[in-house]
């Protein structure tokens, strides 16, 4: 069942409340819903933590936190999930993500000359934070959908078939017995 599976992947629940870094929120993480491993919530925790992970702005796991609090879904699993985009995949990531808002947005292509200094850098942003923005936001969103489809779908699919096997294992004991 998928609930064993990510029992064995997610941290236990009670080390998580119990830590000197969480325990000073109290309340705040004794709602069990935000460890519970169940179709919906996983589902929903997939969709908060690849729509985070998408996002250019620092503090992403903030973010990730605060939607996984406020939906009442897995909240190690959403945190879990930003890490998608880590210093090797952040790049590809967003310069994706500015692609697809140049195209959304219907704007050319700006070509970078890098150079290392604040003022290269403010100028830059100003010129690509909107196709950035948009893209990534698209991109954070479609990802996200994928991705609460596809969990929640495969679940499903996992605890139908769990069920008719163990429809089948009662089916022939129940033979055996009768024809005994």
């Amino acid at each position: 069942m998928p609930r064993k599976t990510l029992r064995r992947f997610l941290p236990d629940s009670h080390k998580i409340v119990d830590s000197r870094v969480i325990r000073w929120m109290g309340p705040l993480f004794k709602d069990p819903n935000l460890f519970h491993i169940n179709r919906t919530s996983i589902s929903a925790s997939f969709f908060i933590g690849l729509f985070c992970a998408f996002l250019p702005i620092p503090g992403q796991m903030i973010v990730a936190a605060l939607l996984a609090l406020s939906f009442r879904t897995n909240l190690p699993l959403a945190m879990v999930l930003i890490w998608v985009s880590n210093p090797l995949t952040i790049a590809p990531m967003f310069l994706f993500s500015y692609r697809i808002g140049v195209l959304l947005l219907g704007q050319e292509v700006t070509t970078l000359n890098i150079e290392l200094s604040w003022d290269w850098a403010i100028a830059q942003s100003q010129a690509i934070w909107l196709p950035l923005l948009t893209g990534s936001l698209f991109c954070g969103l479609i990802s996200g959908s994928l991705a609460y489809l596809t969990i929640y779908q495969l679940w499903r699919w996992k605890v139908i078939k769990n069920w008719e096997a163990r429809n089948k294992r009662r089916a022939q004991k129940t033979y055996k017995q009768e024809k005994k």
